[in-house]
């Protein structure tokens, strides 16, 4: 069987420009403004389709789904593909042109079927962008990933104000066509600015060398699965997943619903949750990259779960708000720190499997999650789904807690 090379088998890697970083971040930042604009939208599709809230929940359970499904064979695919450059320009007009034709339709299960293409042309970005960063700056993965996640953090967080600002003037439908541009732009810029790196790179020989084909690919991929860590890491993310995806899908409902706060006040809410994960994701990678990936990610899930249950405690008055922020500081700053440890032990060329592993199980929680938390909304109320993603966050901290130090499979 081909051999499996570690990043401990590595050389010393060539010194890359801290460029790369921006530029890959910037392409993040918008596969996450297109879902992030779609959360604020979900109110007005559902009051103008006359939905209820398991049926807006179920939209997203439908996208997350779709993604849970792609997300493995893409992973897979991007390990015997050496074009990342073309794989995440892919992915990006993939995600944003199915809002566009969300912008002609009036029916629920079009809405529904063009929700679920976002999930499966989302599956590309993160196997391809994620493992080429760790590979090209592997001594500070976890910082790294952080501006990774900073930039998805950005999109999230700038889309709502944004749009919230637009939607004062414009029709949701009339929003969705102008969204679409930025993204074509970028996709662009990826596919030149990512192509020209991997063009110099194989010439000097230190691209390509190691990717699996056929029998190889597939035996490693069967080894991969055996690891321990790949799993629990990959459960505790899934829990976190379940739980940011559905506090993004009811958050907005709450404060519009319970709280009468306009579309604009609700942008701004969202916007405070994401930049106080944008602000958090680099100190949570610096540390981890020092102290130790589990140590930093403990102390987070357990302050993310207090934060939760005092939301509880708050629900209608200001403080809710305040509340709101710190959930973003702690809970958003963390998806990177786990993507590190995973890739950490994780083979060089295996990294696009590895996260497609991954992000297919989150994208299988952030399924279920939206559409459960739905249910428990419309039988119990709004404030129900608090007391619920609290019990998810503490769920995924003891999934971390008996992850080994040691992976087995690994020697």
């Amino acid at each position: 069987m081909t051999a499996i090379t570690t990043g401990v088998e590595e050389d010393k890697p060539v010194r890359k420009s801290f460029n790369e970083v921006w530029v890959v971040c910037a392409g993040h930042a918008l596969t996450h403004w297109y879902p992030s604009t779609f959360y604020l939208l979900l109110p007005l599709i559902g009051n103008e389709l006359g939905l209820n809230y398991s049926q807006i929940g179920a939209i997203i359970a439908f996208q997350y789904a779709a993604g849970a499904i792609a997300n493995i064979p893409g992973g897979i695919f991007v390990d015997s593909f050496g074009r990342k450059g073309v794989l995440m320009a892919l992915s990006l007009f993939w995600i944003g042109f199915p809002y566009l034709v969300m912008g002609f339709l009036d029916t629920y299960w079009t809405i529904v079927t063009c929700a679920m293409l976002v999930g499966i042309g989302n599956n590309f970005w993160h196997p391809t962008a994620i493992p080429w960063l760790a590979e090209r700056f592997p001594d500070r993965k976890g910082l790294v990933m952080s501006f990774h996640s900073m930039g998805g953090n950005f999109g999230d967080a700038v889309a709502p104000l944004a749009v919230g600002f637009l939607l004062t003037m414009f029709t949701w439908r009339e929003v969705v066509f102008v969204n679409v541009v930025p993204g074509i732009l970028m996709s662009v810029a990826i596919l030149l600015y990512v192509g020209r790196i991997q063009t110099a790179d194989r010439k000097a020989g230190r691209t390509e060398k190691d990717l699996l084909k056929g029998k190889a690919l597939f035996a490693s991929f069967g080894m991969l699965l055996k690891s321990r860590i790949l799993v629990m890491v990959s459960m505790g993310s899934t829990c976190r997943a379940l739980t940011q995806a559905a506090l993004m899908t009811f958050l907005p409902l709450y404060l519009a619903n319970e709280m009468g706060y306009s579309v604009f006040w609700v942008g701004m809410c969202m916007f405070s949750i994401q930049a106080a994960g944008f602000a958090a994701a680099p100190i949570a990678g610096h540390l981890s990259d020092k102290m130790g990936r589990r140590q930093i990610i403990m102390g987070s899930f357990s302050m993310t779960a207090l934060v939760l249950v005092a939301m509880i405690f708050t629900g209608g008055s200001q403080l809710f708000v305040l509340m709101i922020a710190l959930l973003g500081f702690f809970l958003f700053s963390i998806r990177s720190v786990l993507q590190a440890w995973l890739l950490d032990v994780t083979p060089r060329n295996m990294g696009g499997s590895a996260i497609g592993v991954m992000f297919g199980m989150q994208a299988a929680g952030q399924a279920i999650g939206p559409y459960v938390t739905g249910l428990l909304a419309d039988r119990y109320g709004l404030m129900s789904a608090f007391y619920f993603l609290a019990g998810t966050i503490v769920i995924a901290n003891l999934f971390v807690f008996f992850t080994p130090m040691k992976d087995e499979a690994r020697g």
